[in-house]
């Protein structure tokens, strides 16, 4: 048999490819080294941000505008409860890259966002300590994605539209014969499609090889806090947020939402990964320290007790760009790679494009994000 799409990986945006796919009615299976929605990737932690107002390029907006539209439609397909708005609240010097990066995409896109002062922002959010000379950006349709529960939602639909999923399968190798069939050798078993999407997240590099611009894997730790104040909760109004101090601190945060309490993790730093097979999964007392640290200076928590942390990747290409595109050479071969850790959010309209890519259509609002800008002196940014 001969699949019409194989797709390698199904994670976040794997599990986007593989519906993208079955919607339009494609033989397609999707191959996974783990299980379905595991965590030991990227796409883990209960949950992520999802924004519109999005400071790394205005660029990057149609794709989210879409992505709310599809993880709504997902959600009413699925009965699942996937997104909740609770806004989002970034912080920084006015000259900041997030706070300079999320005007220009609001006023090009005209996206509603509020300017607050430390004044107003403590009055709105009493829990929060900020210094003068700080501005606060408050986009009020932003919020968060339940992750795991997305992913699943995404393969289980997939499921009833046919697709074929084999979970705990490694792809061991792949080539493209002369007839132009890919052919991939799963768990020692030969599969055969008439197209790829390559979504293996940290694990890309491996199977890409050459092909690909160099792509550096971070380990980033999220952490939870208990505190002592019920209004951190998303019920009780608690927003996302994220806090620019320069390019050595970039934490972000988002609501309590069960038992584990406040989530935060640090957008900066993070130890290099050389093979993400093997990556530490053991709290790292440094990065617990460093959070601690953080919102000592920026809450006016007066308890904070650690509940629990977990241990995802970063896959960083050289611009901090996502890498999206035919792989060079391969007509029916596309790849998502180097999301650096903003990508998440977009996993369905990812999707959409990896398969639009293998049937030899345009990547539409996602061209800027091609190969081709590694070929230049310039870049987006």
């Amino acid at each position: 048999m001969i699949y019409d799409l194989a797709v390698i990986g199904v994670g976040g945006v794997g599990s986007g490819a593989l519906l993208a796919a079955a919607r339009r009615g494609l033989k397609v299976v999707g191959v996974e080294q783990y299980g379905a929605a595991h965590n030991l990737g990227s796409s883990h932690g209960q949950t992520r941000i999802i924004r519109e107002a999005y400071f790394e390029h205005p660029n990057y907006v149609p794709m989210a505008r879409r992505a709310f539209r599809m993880w709504r439609e997902i959600e009413t397909a699925t009965r699942a409860s996937l997104l909740t708005v609770t806004g989002l609240l970034q912080v920084g010097r006015p000259d900041s890259e997030v706070i300079l990066g999320v005007q220009a995409s609001s006023d090009q896109h005209a996206i509603p966002v509020e300017q607050l002062s430390p004044t107003e922002i403590e009055e709105r959010f009493p829990w929060w300590r900020v210094a003068e000379g700080q501005v606060g950006l408050f986009e009020s349709g932003a919020g968060f994605l339940r992750v795991e529960k997305c992913v699943a939602a995404m393969i289980r639909l997939a499921r009833e539209k046919g697709a074929e999923f084999r979970a705990n399968s490694a792809v061991e190798n792949w080539a493209v014969g002369d007839d132009g069939t890919v052919e991939l050798t799963v768990s020692g078993e030969k599969i055969r499609a008439r197209r790829a999407v390559i979504a293996c997240g940290p694990w890309s590099a491996k199977l890409a090889g050459s092909r690909m611009p160099e792509l550096k894997i971070i380990r980033k730790q999220q952490t939870w806090f208990h505190v002592d104040t019920h209004l951190v909760h998303a019920g009780a109004g608690g927003p996302t947020w994220l806090v620019d101090e320069g390019p050595e601190s970039c934490f972000y945060g988002l609501p309590s939402i069960d038992r584990l309490g406040i989530k935060v993790g640090e957008h900066s730093c993070g130890q290099a990964v050389s093979d993400p097979s093997e990556l530490n999964r053991e709290a790292d007392p440094n990065d617990v320290a460093r959070a601690e640290e953080f919102m000592s200076r920026w809450f006016r928590f007066q308890r904070v007790h650690l509940s629990f942390a977990s241990v995802c990747m970063y896959t960083m290409s050289p611009d901090e760009h996502f890498v999206l595109d035919r792989l060079p050479g391969m007509k029916n071969v596309s790849i998502a790679a180097g999301l650096s850790g903003h990508g998440f959010k977009f996993a369905p309209v990812l999707g959409e494009i990896l398969v639009d890519l293998t049937e030899g259509k345009s990547g539409g609002d996602s061209e800027f994000l091609s190969m081709q800008r590694f070929e230049n002196t310039e870049t987006v940014r």
